[in-house]
């Protein structure tokens, strides 16, 4: 079966999915996309994904291209249609099709919408959890709004470039201070000597993670403290466990970072409790 794509109201074969050369997305990256798990047939925080790509489009000032309640039913029809029970459902709106002009065009351009999914083992998740993974660290050098979750990657792409050469999985990018910010893409945390999970706050600098925010559910259910606050490099290093969120990783553990190993070097039991854990705490959508 081909996969299909949903691409400005019609389902197409993915092999035939197209947008204009004269997208603001592909010519400015003017666009915000989501990406949201798909776990044994359920669609994993949708309402919290949707209720941040409104936040998104909102900033940006781009309209929704379908009426809100409509979009869940594509993402569902998309899952449907690639026969994914474990996978990812990815959502991109653009500005829309007009000529190349930095300012924003007419009222009555069309923004773009593009829906995507694909399958997924969670087997091979699962097998990265057991060994862990390893994290460089990068100077920050993206613009100050990351807190707006666009399609404006490319710092993103040589930073987790950089990781790949270097052996390890993610990259973490440091302010000028010295602490972490984040990861190409997912949250960063780690747990102190006393068992307390610190992560950066999301007010500014950071994107607000969704699996970021539903760990801070799964955390109070396991009676795990959670500390809001920078965090050094140099801390991170020498801390009990470290670990990267997101959609796609759900809790994984790190066991280096800059080539010096996180504790004895092997995934810690916390951020294994936190990633069994997740799924059952999780909001999930029939897909």
């Amino acid at each position: 079966m081909p996969r299909i794509a949903y691409v400005n109201g019609r389902y197409i074969t993915h092999a035939d999915a197209a947008v204009h050369i004269e997208d603001r997305g592909y010519q400015f990256a003017d666009g915000v996309y989501e990406v949201c798990e798909v776990a044994r047939g359920f669609i994993v925080d949708m309402p919290r994904h949707l209720a941040r790509l409104n936040r998104s489009l909102t900033e940006l000032s781009i309209a929704w291209p379908v009426t809100r309640n409509v979009l869940p039913l594509i993402l569902r029809e998309v899952v449907n249609r690639n026969h994914v029970v474990n996978g990812l459902v990815y959502v991109q709106v653009t500005r829309g099709v007009a000529s190349r002009e930095f300012v924003f065009p007419s009222a009555n351009v069309k923004p773009a919408l593009v829906v995507t999914a694909r399958k997924a083992d969670p087997a091979a998740g699962a097998k990265r959890a057991e060994t862990g993974i390893a994290v460089i660290t990068v100077p920050e050098n993206r613009w100050d709004r990351v807190d707006i979750k666009t399609v404006g990657l490319l710092p993103n792409v040589l930073a987790k470039q950089k990781a790949k050469e270097a052996g390890a999985q993610e990259a973490w990018f440091v302010d000028a201070d010295g602490n972490v910010k984040e990861g190409g893409s997912s949250n960063a945390w780690i747990v102190n000597r006393d068992g307390v999970l610190v992560t950066r706050p999301a007010e500014h600098g950071i994107l607000r993670g969704i699996t970021r925010t539903t760990m801070f559910e799964v955390a109070a259910r396991l009676g795990l403290k959670i500390e809001e606050r920078e965090f050094s490099v140099a801390e991170a290093k020498a801390a009990r466990e470290a670990f990267i969120s997101s959609a796609t990783t759900i809790a994984m553990p790190i066991v280096a970072i800059d080539g010096d190993p996180i504790a004895n070097g092997h995934p810690g039991s916390i951020t294994l409790s936190l990633r069994h854990a997740f799924f059952d705490i999780a909001e999930k959508s029939p897909a």
